[in-house]
């Protein structure tokens, strides 16, 4: 089985080690591409949008050759990422897995309050983030963070979600959620937000409450790569 992990803004591939070695220990095959303008803080983002990074992905699926079951792995925006491969790509893939994330609706933006500067989105202080955000990430991680934290492509934060073929629906979903309850999202799902307009379409969905803050890939790679490794093969 080939998992393939996306993360989160800011980061790179890399930032899934600690989370790739026990999957890989576990017999998966794990690929953890480095998205476009995300290679180097002296990439250019100007030509970088979300549908580039959602083709790369794509691509990487349509690379890994049948029987090998397919499962995505998308962290926070990551997950509209995965979410639009489903979309592209429904009949490859086994499950979505998305880590304090979910399914990102069609017309809805990963996030257009980010502030940008020209083409890229820095990582902001930590004072911008909520403070289930920042639970388990220590003072050390924070300064590592912030130092592997490398600018996201402004289009990629504030392009529309675009989707097509609704058997995107029939592919499971798991939710892996480290900031919000499965009664909280219940509540989100009640509130008619268009964030969540694809939840009463899909036919499967599980969530996993893995209690931490919103980056268990650094906080808790050990009991996230558990909690993957079990989606996985549900």
């Amino acid at each position: 089985m080939d998992l393939i992990l996306i993360p989160g803004f800011w980061l790179n591939g890399d930032s899934w080690n600690d989370v790739a070695r026990p999957l890989r220990d576990d017999g998966f095959t794990v690929h953890t591409p480095t998205l476009a303008g995300l290679h180097s803080v002296d990439d250019d983002r100007s030509g970088v949008t979300l549908a580039t990074q959602i083709a790369e992905v794509v691509a990487l699926v349509d690379s890994i050759e049948a029987p090998s079951e397919v499962v995505l792995v998308g962290h926070s925006g990551g997950g509209s990422i995965i979410h639009a491969v489903v979309d592209a790509r429904p009949d490859r893939i086994r499950r979505a897995i998305y880590v304090d994330s979910w399914p990102t609706a069609e017309g809805v933006a990963v996030n257009e309050e980010l502030e940008a500067v020209g083409d890229e989105v820095p990582l902001p202080g930590w004072g911008e983030f909520g403070e289930a955000d920042l639970r388990g990430l220590t003072d050390d991680l924070r300064a590592w963070f912030r130092r592997i934290a490398i600018p996201q492509p402004v289009r990629v934060a504030r392009d529309p979600q675009r989707l097509h073929d609704p058997r995107r629906w029939a592919v499971p979903v798991t939710l892996i959620a480290s900031t919000f309850t499965r009664e909280e999202l219940d509540g989100y799902r009640a509130s008619g937000h268009p964030y969540f307009a694809e939840f009463p379409h899909l036919s499967s969905l599980t969530v996993v409450e893995l209690p931490t803050g919103h980056w268990p890939q650094f906080t808790r790679p050990v009991e996230l790569a558990a909690a993957i490794a079990e989606a996985a093969r549900a």
